[in-house]
């Protein structure tokens, strides 16, 4: 049973959030739902072992859960927390936090916002090596990692002249046993000029941002850039930008990670629904490309990207998870559920399930303090009808690393010494479900992950399989049954197969 709460009804959540983003709580319509999950498990091998050392188990989860989804014309909410409970003969028991929070709001209107965003979630310590499984205990290469984001900003148009924002964004990035601790502090100037007759426009921009991770010296990254784009019809424009950047880490090629840098490029927008953006240039580390396209049909959603830039892991851990695959369903489902807050528990109820019983989606994100160079392609396509929903991914990542590798031995010792110095990663995902009737459904998954060293001889390969089958029992009451394959070969030894399967129950209060 879902709990709608409008105008001024109370609610224990209400002032809180009124503290943090101080808004009028009666504009604004709450969704409140709470559930339990009940699930039991049988795995084959349920610590990853290598052939003849497996031990089978059964593993009781206890998962008690809210969502809360806040809708209004200055605010917006979208959280969803579970704590699970698992009871493991192999393991004993354990526990941990699951939580994906996210809000923005429009605190004075027309200038001062504010963005927000909060998560919890267990990690693969190395891409090497066992990999995590959602429904079993973690391993020796599993730990969990919260990250938290706050971004006040000013914002307005000054008409005739530019759009001017001034953003400031804390960032932080902890795990479990202190093995990663960073945060940052991040002061932005954008500007966005007004279009200009004959098809001129223009942007500029000043980002100055002070990283401290608890292993190094801080680190102070400072990038300036002016913008121009000239439209010579309404499909084509052509855009061009350039500026200096430092980047303030210390790299192993010793060439200072900083200069001038320039790109040239084109948009193509043939249609509201299709649009293709690509540039080249060169920075300090060398020549530059990107790519960004969007196809828009009636059932089916492309979007093709391609980036090469600088970042750390930390980076990456706080970055939205889901989110490109998030917003093609959300552009799909407008037409079949209006309704945002419903088209929203939909959209992560499907994500839940295609992202628990499979490799990562895309790119393993592992532990390290390093600096990367990453050279990523993505292709992500999403398909919905009344009766099913698919989302399928590509991924392909290259990762260079700038800085020394000796400050990541504590994180991985028993890992060989440079085994992450280049890697190159090759992800793809199939998530599928299929509405048998008013109250069965069909989902399956298939996950492929392949991780290479290119600086030792190594590469592991993960392949997960799963289906499932639901029923609803009664409006707030579903079961399920889960079956899973899931195999790990590594030419470093440790390969391992792992059977299971599961029955749930999920009941919504």
């Amino acid at each position: 049973m879902a709990i709608t709460i409008s105008r001024r009804i109370p609610l224990p959540l209400l002032p809180l959030l009124s503290l943090l983003l101080p808004l009028p709580a009666g504009a604004v319509d709450w969704l409140v739902k709470p559930s339990l999950r009940l699930r039991e498990s049988y795995t084959d091998n349920a610590t990853r072992a290598p052939p003849g050392q497996a031990q089978s188990d059964f593993i009781t989860e206890i998962a008690p859960a809210i969502a809360l989804i806040g809708t209004g014309p200055r605010l917006r909410v979208d959280l969803d927390y579970s704590w699970h409970k698992f009871i493991s003969g192999q393991r004993g028991n354990t526990d941990d936090h699951q939580l994906h929070a996210a809000a923005d709001a429009e605190l004075v209107k027309d200038w001062f916002f504010i963005d927000t965003h909060a998560s919890v979630s267990r990690r693969n310590i190395s891409p090497f090596g066992p990999q995590l499984i959602a429904e079993l205990p973690d391993t020796d290469n599993t730990s969990t990692v919260r990250t938290t984001s706050i971004s006040p900003y000013l914002r307005h148009r000054f008409r005739g002249l530019a759009t001017a924002e001034l953003r400031y964004t804390r960032n932080t990035v902890a795990s479990g046993g202190g093995l990663l601790s960073v945060h940052s502090d991040e002061m932005e100037l954008l500007l966005s000029g007004e279009p200009r007759a004959g098809g001129w426009s223009w942007n500029a921009s000043h980002d100055v941002r002070r990283t401290q991770d608890s292993k190094l010296a801080s680190v102070r990254m400072q990038r300036s850039s002016v913008g121009l784009r000239y439209a010579f019809s309404r499909k084509w424009a052509a855009t061009a930008s350039g500026g200096m950047e430092k980047e303030g880490y210390a790299s192993t090629s010793g060439k200072a990670p900083a200069g001038r840098f320039w790109s040239l490029g084109g948009v193509w927008t043939p249609s509201p629904r299709t649009s293709v953006a690509f540039s080249t240039g060169k920075r300090f580390f060398g020549t530059t490309y990107s790519l960004d396209a969007n196809f828009l049909q009636r059932h089916t959603n492309w979007q093709l990207s391609y980036s090469e830039n600088i970042t750390t892991l930390p980076t990456q851990f706080a970055r939205l998870g889901d989110r490109d695959a998030a917003q093609l369903l959300d552009q799909l489902w407008r037409g079949l559920f209006p309704n945002a807050r419903d088209r929203r528990l939909r959209i992560n109820a499907f994500l839940r399930y295609a992202n628990s019983l499979g490799p990562e989606r895309g790119a393993i994100n592992y532990f390290s303090h390093r600096y990367f160079l990453e050279k990523q392609l993505k292709l992500t396509m999403a398909r919905a009808t009344a009766k099913s929903t698919m989302v399928a991914g590509i991924t392909a990542v290259d990762r260079t690393a700038q800085t020394a590798s000796g400050i990541d031995s504590g994180l991985l010792p028993d890992m060989e010494f440079g085994s992450e110095d280049r890697t190159r990663q090759i992800g793809s995902n199939v998530g599928w479900s299929w509405q048998a009737s008013a109250r069965t459904s069909v989902n399956v998954n298939a996950g492929y992950a392949s991780v290479r060293s290119l600086s030792v001889p190594r590469r592991d390969n993960n392949i997960t399989v799963t289906a499932g089958y639901s029923r609803i029992l009664q409006p707030d009451m579903t079961v399920s049954i889960d079956v899973r394959h899931t195999r790990h070969a590594s030419n470093h030894g440790g390969d391992y197969r792992e059977n299971g399967v599961s029955a749930t129950l999920n009941m919504q209060f």
